[in-house]
């Protein structure tokens, strides 16, 4: 191969390159192409994956495709984010559809094996953990964790430890003395 060779392949690499760079998403495309993948990425570029990956399903409701973009991450040792940020979506968006679809979601994944149960506890229990947090962002977030959890648990099986750490006093600010531990009717009114 001689020299004018090398510089036409050259200069025919950095227009593919350009090409590549420029189109819309490139460098999410770029990534998969060339080789930075699964536990390489870092991991606030994971978790805006994971973000986008939930919004898209709940947009297109196609959990197969959304099946195909969890295994695309390659990062099974990274799938307690995953839950994580499934069950925050839950409480965060206090509608019952969308609970119930993120709740299929994690069941599909428990059921074909994409996520090992020990992930999907570890998602959990992080979620558990943060509560007092989260709480102060969405006051309904214990309602909200022991709906979705029952709601999950009907689907697939959450682990003991996860079921045990599970609030039992959280909605007290919900209740007030002497009503015979009702929650009222209108912190339970949830956008449809």
């Amino acid at each position: 191969m001689d020299k004018t060779d090398a510089n036409a392949h050259a200069k025919q690499a950095i227009q593919r390159a350009e090409t590549l760079l420029s189109m819309k998403q490139g460098m999410v495309r770029l990534d998969n192409i060339w080789g930075v993948g699964g536990g390489i990425r870092p991991v606030k570029s994971l978790i805006r994956q994971i973000q986008l990956l939930l919004k898209e399903y709940l947009t297109s409701s196609d959990l197969t495709e959304a099946m195909r973009c969890v295994r695309d991450l390659e990062v099974p040792h990274f799938h307690h984010e995953l839950v994580y940020e499934t069950v925050l979506l839950a409480l965060e968006t206090v509608n019952s559809s969308v609970e119930e679809q993120l709740c299929t979601f994690l069941a599909e994944l428990s059921r074909r094996g994409i996520v090992t149960p020990d992930q999907m506890d570890r998602g959990f229990l992080r979620v558990l953990e943060d509560m007092s947090d989260i709480v102060l962002d969405v006051p309904l977030a214990y309602i909200m964790l022991d709906r979705f959890s029952e709601r999950c648990q009907h689907k697939f099986r959450l682990g003991d430890h996860v079921l045990k750490r599970m609030p039992t006093r959280g909605r007290k600010r919900f209740v007030s003395e002497g009503d015979g531990g009702v929650i009222k009717d209108h912190a339970l009114k949830l956008r449809e």
